[in-house]
């Protein structure tokens, strides 16, 4: 399979905007979790900002907690965020 996600994404300044992603499966495949993560600059570690996990929920990390939410519902294939304002 592949992950699809548009080349970049603008955001308004106090308004929510979706951070797509879509993974288009191959036959027998299935997406079990989706770990979206924050990149640091150069040099630093990627923070964690969420996993989204049908079996265990989601779980947003401080201090994205209220900021971050899923964008849809059902399978994984689609595993778009929200980030709030």
């Amino acid at each position: 399979g592949r992950v699809e996600v548009p080349r970049s994404v603008t955001a308004v300044l106090g308004q929510d905007v979706v951070l797509p992603c879509r993974y288009r499966a191959q036959e027998q495949e299935q997406v079990v979790q989706v770990t979206w993560l924050k990149r640091g600059g150069p040099g630093a570690v990627a923070a964690e900002v969420a996993v989204l996990n049908p079996q265990h929920g989601e779980h947003v990390q401080e201090p994205f907690v209220g900021r971050v939410l899923r964008h849809g519902h059902g399978d994984l294939e689609d595993g778009a965020i929200v980030l709030r304002n």
